[in-house]
C-alpha cells in the first residue's frame, strides 16, 4: 500500500455509531486490484469464521469420537465426563463469537460500500476468495479482543501499554499547557486500544495497521459497539489442550470493558483531562512514514510488540526518525520474535512496493531480511541517530503473555525489553 486510507474514530454521537463510514484518503484500496483482493479476503474470512470454526472445531472432533470403541465413546458421552454435551456448548460459544466476525463484516461492508451478497459474476464479489491463512486471521483477530478489549485482559495491557503511557506523561508533563496536543504515532496498532488510550490521556494518537482484519476489527470497536460489556466472547472456547476444567474453556469475557464513545463524551463532560483526538491510518508503515509528507510530524513514536515485525529493522528505523521531531522520544515495548526467520519472504497483505530497488522503501516487500539480537538493535539505533536513554535491564522486566489464558496448563511467557530513545538534533 504505497499511500495510505484513514477512518476517525470514536463516534462522539450514539446515533452515529449504526451509520455507515467511508474511509477516506488519497488511496482507494478498492480502485487497486491487488489491494481489492486483500480487502475481499479479510471479509470472506470472517463471513467464513462461523462454519471454519465448527467445522475444524468440532465436526472434526465428533468424528474422531465416534471412531473410539463403541463402548469407550458411550461411557465418556455419560456424565460425568458428557462430552458430546460440551461439543454442543462449544458450537455454541463459535456461534456468539461468530455474530462479533458478521458484525464486523457488517459495518464494514457499508464502510465501503459493498453488497451483503454479491452476484457471483460481479467484480465486486468478495464471497469465496479467503483462503486458509486468511481465515485463520479473522480467528486471532476475535481472539484478540480478550487481550485488547476486556476487563480480564487488564493484566497483558498493563505490562505493554502501561509504561508507554508512564512515559508519555513524565516526557510531556505539561502537555495540558502547550496549546496543541502532543502528537504520538503507534504503528501496528492493531485493534486501536493503545490509540484509545493515548486520546484519553490527553494526546492527539495516531495508530498505522496494515492488517485489514485488525482495521476492520479496531473500527467495529471504536465505533459500531452498542455499549460497555454488551458483547460476549468466548476466547478459549475453540482450545482442547492443556485445560483444567471444561468451565475453563468455556469462560465468557464481555467486550468492550469501556466504551469508546461514552469514555470521550465522559472526559469532555468532566474537564479534567480533554479527550484527544484519534486516527487510524491504513498503510504500509514504512511506505507511508518515510515520505517527505511526514518529516518532523511526531512527538513521540510508541511500538508495542512491533520492532520484530520488520523483515529488514533499518527501513522502521529510517521511517521513525524521518516521522519523528528532533529531540522527540521514541518508546518500545516488545521481544524479539523475528517474524521472518523461517527466512520465507510474506506475501503481502495490504500492498507494498514489488520493486527490487535497494535504496526504494518497501515494507513488507522487502526482499531480504535479517534478524538481530537485543545488543545489535540498541547499536543500530544508536548508529541511526538516537540516543538510548532508558533501558530495563532483563531481571528488571515484567514477565506476561499474549492473549494468554491465565489457568491454562500451559503458559509461554514473553519478557519484553521496554526503553525509551531520544532522536539527536539535526
Amino acid at each position: 500500500m504505497s499511500s495510505s486510507s484513514s477512518f476517525d474514530m470514536p463516534s462522539t454521537c450514539p446515533e452515529e455509531t449504526e451509520d455507515s463510514r467511508s474511509w477516506a484518503g488519497d488511496f482507494d484500496p478498492l480502485g487497486d486490484e491487488g489491494e481489492r483482493k486483500v480487502v475481499f479476503s479479510a471479509f470472506d474470512s470472517f463471513r467464513q469464521y462461523r462454519r471454519s470454526a465448527h467445522l475444524n472445531t468440532t465436526h472434526r472432533r465428533r468424528q474422531a469420537f465416534y471412531a473410539l470403541p463403541t463402548k469407550h465413546w458411550q461411557m465418556l458421552a455419560e456424565p460425568p465426563f458428557s462430552l458430546l454435551d460440551n461439543f454442543n456448548k462449544v458450537d455454541d460459544a463459535i456461534d456468539v463469537n461468530a455474530d462479533i466476525a458478521d458484525a464486523i463484516v457488517a459495518v464494514g461492508l457499508k464502510s465501503f460500500g459493498l453488497p451483503a451478497r454479491p452476484d457471483p459474476s460481479d467484480p465486486q464479489n468478495w464471497h469465496g476468495v479467503a483462503n486458509s491463512a486468511d481465515v485463520n486471521k479473522a480467528h486471532s483477530t476475535i481472539r484478540q479482543f480478550y487481550r485488547d478489549w476486556s476487563t480480564e485482559g487488564q493484566a497483558e495491557r498493563d505490562a505493554c501499554y502501561g509504561p508507554v503511557l508512564r512515559d508519555l506523561d513524565r516526557e510531556f508533563p505539561d502537555k495540558l499547557q502547550r496549546g496543541e496536543f502532543v502528537k504520538v504515532l503507534v504503528p501496528g496498532a492493531g485493534l486501536g486500544r493503545l490509540v484509545f488510550e493515548l486520546a484519553l490521556a490527553g494526546f492527539s494518537a495516531e495508530g498505522n495497521e496494515i492488517s485489514y482484519h485488525q482495521l476492520l476489527a479496531s473500527s467495529w470497536v471504536l465505533n459500531h459497539t452498542r455499549g460497555p460489556r454488551c458483547h460476549e466472547l468466548y476466547p478459549f472456547a475453540l482450545h482442547f489442550s492443556n485445560i483444567l476444567s471444561r468451565e475453563q474453556q468455556l469462560r465468557k469475557v464481555m467486550i468492550p470493558d469501556v466504551h469508546p464513545g461514552t469514555a470521550m463524551l465522559e472526559a469532555q463532560a468532566s474537564g479534567e483531562t480533554p479527550f484527544g483526538t484519534m486516527s487510524m491510518s491504513a498503510a504500509d508503515f514504512v511506505v507511508l512514514y518515510s515520505s517527505p509528507s511526514q518529516k518532523d510530524a511526531f512527538d513521540a513514536v510508541a511500538t508495542v510488540f512491533f520492532i520484530d515485525t520488520a523483515p529488514n529493522l533499518i527501513r522502521y528505523i529510517e521511517a521513525i526518525r524521518n516521522c519523528l521531531k528532533p529531540n522527540g522520544i521514541w518508546i518500545n515495548v516488545g521481544p524479539l520474535l523475528w517474524h521472518f526467520e523461517d527466512g520465507h519472504q510474506r506475501t503481502n497483505s495490504g500492498g507494498g512496493s514489488s520493486s527490487k530497488d535497494e535504496e526504494q522503501n518497501q515494507g513488507i516487500g522487502e526482499p531480504g531480511n535479517v534478524e538481530l539480537t537485543e545488543e545489535e538493535v540498541f547499536l543500530l539505533i544508536e548508529r541511526m541517530g538516537f540516543e538510548i536513554e532508558q533501558r530495563e535491564s532483563p531481571d528488571e522486566r515484567v514477565e506476561c503473555g499474549y492473549i494468554q489464558d491465565p489457568d491454562s496448563m500451559l503458559r509461554p511467557l514473553y519478557r519484553p525489553s521496554h526503553w525509551i530513545a531520544r532522536k539527536s538534533l539535526d
